[in-house]
């Protein structure tokens, strides 16, 4: 059984004008790589809007959305499935969320991770493949994207479930493949808690653990015989990000060959740069494959993998206490951050917020506030 898994599909800018004119072209060159294996499932992260009028939902950062051109474009190029659970599956609601399912059904696509409410989105997704039951189990970080018993949206990341899951899905399957949406964006290296959570997933039964979200590809490793694989990069997201542009425009195709073992074979890309709209397989890989093995030897090292996730945190040192900070003009942040305003972050509030978000029982608590604040309407 060959299996390949494909990062983040945005069809924005460049590519969404290709679409929309009925233009495919933009994949053709992953075409001869899917022809060679039974399943191809990529993460299609810009939910389906056929209505107009739709507004996306509250929430923080950009509302993704397509037409279902961008479905049929990637099951014309060859992929069997595609994963929604990510943090974008549910900008325009169960609006997107419905005409999302429904492209999947009209192209023969096959789907997991995503449904009308959160049974549908846990399902997990069994695949008969000559003669052997794949199980596809797909989840994502909590953000605004999540289902639940009365609205539709992404399975979410909740060990808890996440290994009843498993353990489910390895009594009917002969491989369990999980996939995981999350991490930090632009960030190369897994964190600790990833590193830990995808493990758990192994010694649970997962035969594969992959990971996508980053907007960058990261390393993996071989843990327990099993392999986990950290981040895919953007399969296809057509967008200039200035410095990050290295970052963004490079990542790989993931085949894992399972027979009484799993293999696996990576084919890195560049995609979508300031010269072209398409993918292209890289055809010197050297420079990816040195690359490739410093952030391995990382992840292999508990202590390196600290190290380097304690650098990054300094880097964002600061993003988190805007949130606190009561000036949402860009000058007056500046202002505050000189000390030539009033600081109302006090180390007595700072103690209240701290043991509302560590702690389980309280965040359950500051979370129903915080929701019901935003459907009141309040800014």
């Amino acid at each position: 059984m060959k299996i390949l898994v494909a990062g983040d599909f945005v069809p924005s800018q460049r590519i969404a004008t290709q679409i929309e004119q009925g233009n495919y072209r933009c994949l053709d060159n992953v075409k001869p790589i899917i022809q060679t294996v039974d399943y191809a499932i990529v993460n299609f992260e810009s939910p389906v809007v056929t209505h107009p009028d739709v507004k996306p939902i509250e929430k923080t950062g950009p509302s993704l959305k397509c037409s279902g051109k961008a479905m049929e474009c990637v099951a014309q190029a060859g992929f069997h499935c595609v994963t929604l659970a990510n943090n974008h599956f549910r900008d325009f609601g169960d609006v997107g969320v419905v005409d999302t399912l429904q492209a999947c059904v009209l192209n023969n696509v096959d789907y997991v991770g995503g449904g009308k409410n959160i049974a549908e989105a846990e399902k997990i997704l069994y695949k008969k493949i000559n003669g052997q039951i794949l199980a596809v189990i797909n989840l994502c970080e909590n953000e605004w994207s999540i289902a639940s018993e009365n609205r539709g949206g992404a399975a979410p990341l909740n060990i808890i479930r996440n290994y009843y899951a498993i353990q489910d899905a390895k009594k009917i399957a002969d491989v369990v493949l999980v996939i995981v949406h999350g991490g930090h964006e632009f960030y190369q290296l897994p964190s600790p808690r990833m590193v830990n959570t995808y493990r758990f997933f192994i010694d649970a039964g997962a035969d594969a653990v992959v990971n996508h979200h980053q907007h960058c590809y990261s390393g993996y490793e071989v843990y327990n015989g099993k392999p986990i694989f950290y981040g895919l990069g953007n399969f296809c997201f057509d967008k200039n990000v200035g410095k990050n542009e290295l970052l963004w425009i490079h990542g790989y195709l993931l085949e894992l060959q399972i027979n009484d073992t799993i293999n696996f074979c990576l084919y890195p890309y560049k995609q979508c740069d300031e010269n072209l709209a398409s993918i292209h397989m890289l055809k010197n890989r050297n420079w990816f494959d040195i690359e490739l093995q410093k952030l391995n030897l990382i992840i292999s090292d508990s202590h390196q993998l600290q190290y380097n996730f304690e650098l990054f945190e300094l880097k964002e040192e600061g993003k988190a206490k805007n949130i606190l900070v009561p000036y949402s003009n860009i000058i007056l942040k500046k202002i505050s951050d000189k000390g030539f305003l009033p600081s109302f972050i006090t180390k007595n509030r700072v103690k209240k917020l701290l043991a509302y978000v560590q702690c389980e029982s309280h965040r359950d608590i500051l979370l129903f506030d915080l929701s019901m604040l935003i459907n009141k309407g309040g800014d």
